[in-house]
């Protein structure tokens, strides 16, 4: 089941006795378990009938046993596992799982990996309760994400902001959905988010960042780029190597796809490549500075940094700053 449709049956209390919640992406299981830690119960009743185990400080019996006792003055409790994961043993728990009280509500918090379907207690689950898998949101996917988080708090975000946090937070649902918050908050008068409001809020440079090294590449803007570049290398710490890499090989990576791209119409472009429009556009117009033999060879100087930056051919007195504009001069020239 997915996400959407958990919370919907929550709300109109369509009730599981079992919740699995699984997956590579901990930001929707924390919102499903805390949801349902919220508010299946009114507040009189969780001092007795709410209960949160921790996966590597509980076991597997003990669990059993609470789930089969039955709520106390009240219509059911709610047993809650965090970082199910670890629970030593976890299986003990199919027995339970094939015959659940209707008046217990276990909820399994199963991050960043998945219980193995073959088994037991994961066929016991898909019968008797839900099974929700969480997967990780492709970066490229990100900046719809933000427009929808957003959307369903009527606010909205300019593209060029959206692809401002995304460049800068990457794909951590939960870290995004933070800085969002603290925007919503400090933008609370105009409903729309812009670079400047980013600028002022987190203290990402509107006019520095790999967004605007994105574009000064694509431009082949030699002066800009080294402007952003020099920045980067007086402040490391918020703008790594590991994080610029990643970021210009997408870029590239898509440029050079484009090339052999048969139609190459923005709509295309956009659904061939797996991108948010307004990207699409920027990789349509800077792909025409570059010929697919330069967008090659920069994709392999893209690789020959990565290794570089982790240690490989180059000596330690070489700081991270100084491997950045070497690679951004050999991208340009």
């Amino acid at each position: 089941m997915d996400f959407e449709p958990i919370i919907q049956n929550l709300k109109k209390k369509i009730i599981h006795p079992i919740y699995l919640l699984q997956g590579e992406e901990p930001y929707y299981i924390d919102e499903i378990s805390n949801y349902i830690e919220r508010n299946l119960l009114p507040e009189a009743e969780k001092g007795f009938n709410q209960t949160v185990f921790y996966g590597k400080d509980s076991n597997a019996v003990t669990i059993a046993e609470s789930c089969l006792r039955f709520p106390m003055m009240a219509q059911r409790q709610v047993i809650v596992v965090k970082e199910a994961q670890s629970l030593a043993k976890i299986e003990v728990l199919a027995s339970y799982a094939e015959r659940p009280l209707a008046s217990t509500v276990l909820v399994l918090n199963y991050k960043y990996k998945a219980l193995d379907s073959r088994t037991k207690l994961a066929k016991a689950i898909k019968k008797n309760g839900v099974i929700f898998t969480s997967e990780k949101v492709k970066e490229w996917k990100l900046p719809n994400w933000i427009d929808s988080y957003l959307a369903a708090r009527d606010f909205t975000i300019t593209p060029q902001a959206a692809q401002l946090l995304t460049s800068y937070l990457g794909a951590d649902l939960g870290k995004v959905a933070n800085e969002l918050n603290k925007l919503i908050i400090a933008v609370k008068n105009t409903n729309k988010i812009t670079p400047d409001h980013i600028e002022k809020n987190i203290g990402l440079s509107k006019e520095y960042n790999l967004f605007e090294l994105q574009n000064a590449l694509g431009e082949r803007n030699i002066f800009k780029a080294n402007q952003i570049i020099q920045y980067f290398g007086a402040n490391p710490t918020t703008n790594p190597i590991q994080r610029t890499i990643p970021t210009l090989f997408g870029f590239f990576s898509n440029m050079f796809a484009y090339h052999f791209l048969k139609d190459k119409s923005e709509g295309n472009v956009a659904a061939q490549l797996g991108m948010h429009p307004f990207a699409a556009k920027n990789v349509i117009t800077a792909a025409k500075k570059y010929t697919p033999t330069k967008l090659y060879e920069i994709i392999g100087i893209l690789r020959e940094y990565d290794l570089k930056s982790k240690g490989f051919d180059t000596s330690g007195a070489v700081s991270t700053g100084d491997l950045q504009k070497e690679m951004i001069f050999k991208i340009l020239h």
